[in-house]
């Protein structure tokens, strides 16, 4: 990704009304890959971020085409039946779903992998039910439960008539028992709350933390784990810890002034109410100006 294409992410998340495709497809450009070696018909390299954003918003749009002659079709007369229609369009004619091996890939974190797949993670495919339905003239929302991201189709958050579903498997309806045993599965309690629609930032943030967790359990990949913290950064709110975790990177990746210098800088907003965590980021810092010896 060039400075120019963070610039636009951080205007984007800056926006009255920031837009999760876009910010989820220009955080995907950052991992792009080349042409490959081993192809000698691949020379074109990576496209162009304009080039990422019209082949993902085509796509898009050819859902939400397929969806709209679907409505036309069929005329459903509430969200239930709504919901019907999407998963029989989205889960099933154009094969959107998961699997637990989704899990393992970075690709299902990836929103034009996800599009090009049809398989991802449950947070990318409930984005790619509502930017499609967006675009069909339907109502979607997201919502982020604990460990698992379902939709409400129909208008929750207007306190209309709704109903849920599950697009990690294929669109299948949700009852209030379904939703209590996913939360209670994440080792939480349910609560009306948790069917609050999901904030754009929001969606965003959990996106990006679903890469970092992925790449922090495969050292091999921190510079994976290091784009996604530095994105992270960028949105209006995020965890004060990523800053420092992001210092971590740094040293990890080669940079060991660069990871000192931001330690150093944490340690000092540490100082006014964790002092003792503050001296322990210092000898972090320390240690990282050592290793240049």
């Amino acid at each position: 990704m060039t400075e120019q294409s963070r610039a636009r992410f951080r205007t984007e998340a800056r926006a009255e009304q920031p837009d999760p495709v876009l910010l989820c497809l220009l955080a995907a450009a950052e991992h792009t890959p080349g042409p490959d070696p081993a192809d000698p018909d691949d020379l074109q390299g990576p496209p162009s971020v304009d080039a990422l954003l019209a082949a993902c918003a085509a796509a898009l749009e050819r859902h939400a085409a397929a969806v709209r002659r679907a409505v036309a079709e069929r005329a459903p007369a509430g969200p239930e039946e709504t919901a019907a229609l999407l998963a029989a369009v989205l889960g099933g004619r154009e094969r959107f779903h998961g699997r637990k091996s989704d899990y393992r890939r970075l690709e299902s974190s990836l929103l034009p992998d996800v599009l090009r797949r049809r398989r991802g993670l449950p947070i990318m495919l409930a984005l790619v039910w509502s930017a499609v339905a967006r675009r069909a003239g339907l109502t979607v929302h997201g919502i982020a439960l604990p460990g698992h991201f379902i939709v409400a189709v129909g208008g929750p958050a207007g306190g209309e008539e709704y109903v849920l579903a599950d697009p990690f498997h294929g669109g299948r309806l949700l009852d209030l028992e379904d939703v209590a045993r996913l939360v209670r599965a994440a080792g939480q309690e349910f609560t009306p709350e948790l069917l609050t629609p999901a904030q754009p930032l929001d969606v965003v943030l959990r996106v990006l933390g679903n890469i970092r967790t992925w790449a922090a359990d495969r050292p091999e990949h921190a510079r994976t784990q290091l784009w996604a913290t530095e994105l992270a950064l960028l949105l209006p709110r995020h965890p004060a810890q990523l800053r420092l975790e992001r210092a971590e990177l740094l040293v990890r990746t080669g940079d060991f002034l660069g990871g000192a210098k931001e330690m150093d800088e944490y340690a000092g907003i540490l100082d006014a109410f964790d002092p003792d965590a503050a001296a322990k980021v210092r000898q972090e810092a320390r240690a990282a100006r050592h290793r240049l010896n």
